[in-house]
């Protein structure tokens, strides 16, 4: 695009980046100065592959559209609870069946149930970035550089097509541009002068407010996005029983946990300052709960083969509100389950001969795959079911590995050599044989039971805290430079009869500068421009004025 100054511009300019002129629309159009005019590289470039994912990103549009869609799939993902809400050992997929039937099972398949980690919410919120940063980049630049050269001297065509123009009809045009001068650099404009005439500007900077909220949403986008890259953020629960040491989840089985004891502490019945709430109520009043662990480092210079040696590094007390800090780790209380299944102690008898046959006991969370008993007998676990459940086909199974409801099927060889299996649970005890064969030789009973106390803890670890405290702070200090302070500018120029235009834009609050303005006009001989978008007030005004 050629303008009669000689100078080529880019497609896409509506104001030549040299003289000045409009080139485009006509003289009575107000012109365009979102971006003073000057050429986009998405309005240049339509021909390679490259050209056309850059235009695609640096629309508005898309960009709302992808924020639309962010929006909504957010909005689905608090219909039910994530994954990471549900009971501790439950199984997602049955778990969302059982509470909310078929909505609950599509909004597992759908992938709803883990939605904020989820490839496809990841790939949107990367969409969004691309298509902040090209949209930026894309309108920066050009605003940047047409800012950076404006020229003070502007075509008059340039002046008539602002919001705020006016010509004024002077007796002295030094001694007027002069006094405006002096006046314009009282209300802190930046004076520029060329040929005789003036560029009045002041807070230019504000117009890179949404740039840098743009910058600080990315960096905030770039913090939530490595949330789930491996070690930049840990949020897990972590169940241990008491005497139990358990790799710390997250650390690559690097730190080791062990609970020591587990207290439960009760408010004290007999103090008079809770009397009130505790009369009348069976409910336990629990005043805080806490774990006594020990903390271990893995050494690296094990055996292959061999079972880690631990090193101990601290002894502390997770309390409730004073969780264990360690390596950007850190623990805390979350829960307890008190009088957990531990042990269960079984009695065998020989039907024969009437005579104990041995006891054997039972480890819930590990137990072995044979027992020997006082004759020199063997009690196989055929089977085991930590918390026994019959599902919907009628096949016995187990509803999570917690002995909640433990059941065994037993497997003894009698002195025939024949195999006999036996189905014992808690208060359920019966042989599995044909109505046909004989009793079994060896009968199976429940002789005790053995607890522990388990503490449930919560690991965090949150590397991507900085970049969204730093993304959200650049955010709202972009938010305030963009919404407080406007771009103001007033062109004082000379025509050829020496008369003098005054123009005047800004990127908001229209009724403030022209109040400046109108202040310029009553100290010097100035005439004050008119409101082109508002002749109506304009006229009411100096109506009023005349009265």
């Amino acid at each position: 695009m050629k303008c009669e100054c000689g100078h080529t511009n880019p497609y896409g300019t509506e104001v030549c980046a040299s003289c000045g002129k409009p080139l485009t629309g006509d003289n009575k159009e107000l012109l365009n100065m979102r971006y003073e005019g000057a050429a986009r590289r998405s309005q240049t470039y339509n021909r390679s592959m490259i050209d056309k994912i850059w235009n695609f990103f640096s629309s508005v549009k898309v960009g709302i559209s992808i924020i639309v869609i962010l929006l909504f799939a957010s909005a689905i993902g608090t219909i039910f609870p994530q994954e990471l809400f549900i009971p501790p050992g439950e199984d997602a997929a049955t778990f969302y069946y059982d509470e909310y039937g078929w909505a609950g099972e599509l909004y597992y398949i759908l992938g709803f149930h883990n939605l904020y980690g989820s490839w496809w919410y990841m790939l949107l919120i990367a969409a969004l970035g691309v298509s902040i940063l090209i949209a930026s980049i894309d309108r920066f630049f050009p605003l940047y550089k047409a800012l950076k050269s404006q020229r003070v001297t502007r075509h008059h065509n340039f002046m008539k097509r602002q919001r705020v123009f006016g010509t004024s009809a002077v007796e002295d045009a030094d001694e007027t541009m002069n006094k405006a001068k002096g006046l314009l650099k009282k209300k802190r404009y930046n004076i520029f002068e060329e040929n005789g005439n003036i560029l009045a500007e002041k807070s230019r900077w504000a117009r890179w407010g949404p740039y840098v909220n743009h910058i600080g949403l990315i960096i905030f986008l770039v913090g939530a996005m490595l949330r789930f890259f491996p070690g930049m953020y840990i949020d897990e629960n972590m169940w241990v029983r008491e005497g139990e040491t358990v790799p710390i989840p997250g650390t690559s089985k690097e730190y080791y946990l062990e609970n020591k004891q587990f207290d439960l502490e009760l408010y004290d019945e007999a103090d008079e300052r809770f009397q009130g709430v505790m009369e009348g109520s069976d409910a336990e009043h629990i005043e805080t709960f806490r774990t006594h662990s020990s903390l271990y480092l893995a050494q690296e210079d094990t055996t292959v083969g061999a079972e880690r040696e631990l090193e101990l590094l601290s002894e502390d007390e997770i309390e409730v509100n004073q969780p264990l800090y360690f390596d950007n780790y850190s623990i805390y209380q979350l829960d307890y389950k008190m009088n957990e299944l531990k042990a269960m102690t079984f009695d065998v008898e020989d039907q024969e001969s009437g005579e104990a046959a041995g006891t054997f006991t039972v480890d819930l969370n590990n137990p072995e795959d044979y027992y020997e008993l006082d004759n020199g007998d063997q009690v196989y676990i055929y089977d085991y079911f930590a918390n026994f459940m019959i599902n919907d086909e009628g096949v016995p199974t187990t509803e999570n590995n917690v002995p909640d409801n433990p059941a065994f099927i037993f497997q003894t060889e009698n002195d025939a050599g024949e195999e006999e299996l036996t189905f014992i649970r808690i208060q359920r005890n019966f042989e599995i044989r044909d109505e046909d064969d004989d009793p079994h030789q060896y009968a199976f009973s429940f002789a005790g039971i053995d607890t522990n106390h388990v503490t449930g803890l919560k690991v965090r670890k949150d590397l991507t805290l900085p970049f969204l405290i730093v993304g959200g702070s650049i955010f709202l200090i972009g938010l305030v430079q963009g919404s407080y302070w406007p771009h103001r500018r007033i062109w004082l120029q000379r025509d050829a009869d020496q008369n003098i235009m005054i123009a005047a834009h800004t990127n908001k609050n229209w009724e403030s500068i022209k109040k400046e303005i109108r202040e310029l006009a009553q100290e010097t001989e100035l005439e004050e421009p008119l409101d082109q978008t508002d002749k109506e007030y304009e006229e009411e005004y100096e109506e009023r004025d005349r009265l």
